[in-house]
């Protein structure tokens, strides 16, 4: 159950929580030595569509010399045309693989930040500079950038987009530019907010894009790589943020907006949501009764005074929290080898959202509350729940309920693991008196039939 030693950040610093905010990326970069910049553009047969994107990266204000430009092939039938000092790479076509092909160029990469684009997707001049500010000082930094949609046709590829876009402008997506707002440029981003990063847009470190693994080639056709990937970023420490005046123009209306059967579209959505819903683990993108396989709670039982007293402590425990993955000592798995729940601790340890830690087998005591109107009662929300719901969204690292259960954020695990206390994450202390040590001779009858007494 040993975690291999974390790579270190090449460089940079890191913020509590989500709080990009307490960094002035604009001002902080002006007076530093830019950071080498590698844009990747995935293609195919697009080429009018990236003739402009091509021209629109050759006028950018990050400087020339700390730019490279990779375009890279998704197995067009005609090979892209493109400048001399433009790498192309390809891949055999196989279906629709963006993030398959982002893989290959950021494999092919040099720069220190990793700059995400579309061929239909072109940047007005100063894009590359500002989505590289924040990942300059900020290695764990993912920026969402600004994607408008305009009507190019007829336009020529050498036309400044910021000229020709707003003349042109199509309209972009409502419930995207709502979420910005709300979450104020993903400053108050949570679990969820991985569905504002949009794969057409975005920039990382090179570094940062290593720990995650890259994308899942699982995906094939459209959609989805980049909410998977982006929902890994999270789990692995990332800072969300949007930058709003960094503009890249989209050939075209959003995907929503584009002329096809509604069947047929929400046919290629529903397989992207279920492929999403068995590697994503959090409530809301995770089934609602069914077990994917993704982790989202994983417990860590460390040791127990006897079976019995195992088997009350994980059955209590999924009581509370069903989606939990729960590790017992390899000597108890077999109790609960009917349960895929359950794994054992000769085995890897996944990650997951949360990690809770107990020492001891512990009684988890469930309370009962009347559903108003009903005649039905339902379970009170309790301290393990609270803080596993909790932890990780603010600066919130960790919750430690009375002695023995240790609930935390991998998120802040993963930080700390890079940067030690300077992380800055908090910690608070809660009690529930409800929560039990469990002794080595509680009766497994008592506890199924409903009159066990720990008094």
């Amino acid at each position: 159950m040993t975690r291999s030693a974390p790579r270190l950040p090449p460089f940079g610093r890191t913020v509590p929580g989500n709080r990009w905010d307490l960094v002035d990326a604009q001002s902080e970069t002006a007076t530093a030595t830019p950071r080498s910049v590698s844009v990747i553009v995935a293609h195919f047969e697009q080429q009018a569509e990236l003739d402009r994107t091509i021209a629109a990266l050759a006028r950018q204000t990050h400087p020339a010399h700390l730019m490279e430009v990779i375009v890279v092939d998704d197995g067009s039938l005609v090979p892209p045309t493109v400048p001399a000092s433009v790498r192309v790479l390809a891949q055999e076509n196989r279906g629709f693989r963006a993030g398959s092909a982002r893989n290959l160029g950021a494999r092919a990469a040099t720069g220190d930040i990793l700059c995400f684009l579309d061929a239909d997707t072109s940047p007005e001049p100063d894009y590359v500079a500002r989505m590289a500010a924040l990942p300059s000082l900020l290695p764990e930094a993912v920026v969402a950038g600004h994607r408008r949609h305009a009507d190019f046709t007829g336009v020529d590829a050498d036309a400044p987009v910021e000229t020709a876009g707003p003349t042109r402008e199509l309209p972009e997506p409502s419930w995207l530019a709502s979420a910005y707002r709300a979450s104020r440029n993903l400053l108050d981003a949570d679990d969820r907010s991985y569905r504002f990063v949009i794969g057409a847009v975005f920039s990382c470190t090179r570094w940062f894009f290593d720990e995650t693994g890259g994308f899942d080639e699982d995906f094939l056709g459209y959609g989805g790589e980049d909410w998977d990937w982006a929902s890994r970023a999270w789990l692995a420490g990332a800072v969300l943020a949007y930058e709003p005046l960094a503009v890249a123009w989209h050939d075209g209306p959003d995907w929503a907006g584009r002329s096809s059967a509604d069947a047929r579209r929400q046919e290629q959505k529903n397989r992207e949501t279920i492929l999403l819903a068995q590697k994503i683990g959090v409530a809301g993108s995770r089934p609602r009764a069914l077990h994917g396989a993704a982790h989202d709670v994983v417990v860590v039982l460390d040791a127990a005074p006897s079976d019995g007293a195992a088997f009350v402590c994980v059955d209590t425990l999924l009581e509370q929290l069903p989606h939990a993955s729960v590790v017992v000592p390899a000597g108890t798995h077999p109790l609960f080898a009917a349960d895929p729940r359950v794994l054992s601790a000769a085995g890897p340890t996944p990650r997951g959202r949360v990690r809770i830690d107990l020492d001891t087998a512990v009684h988890f005591d469930g309370r009962a509350e009347a559903v108003p109107g009903t005649g039905t009662a339902r379970l009170a929300s309790t301290a393990l729940q609270d803080a596993a719901a909790s932890v990780g969204g603010s600066d919130l690292g960790a919750v430690r309920i009375g002695e023995h259960v240790l609930v935390r954020s991998e998120r802040a695990l993963r930080r700390e693991e890079r940067w030690g206390e300077s992380a800055g994450w908090r910690t608070e202390q809660v009690t529930d008196d409800t929560i039990r040590p469990l002794p080595g001779d509680v009766s497994v009858a008592a506890h199924l039939g409903g009159w066990l007494s720990l008094d």
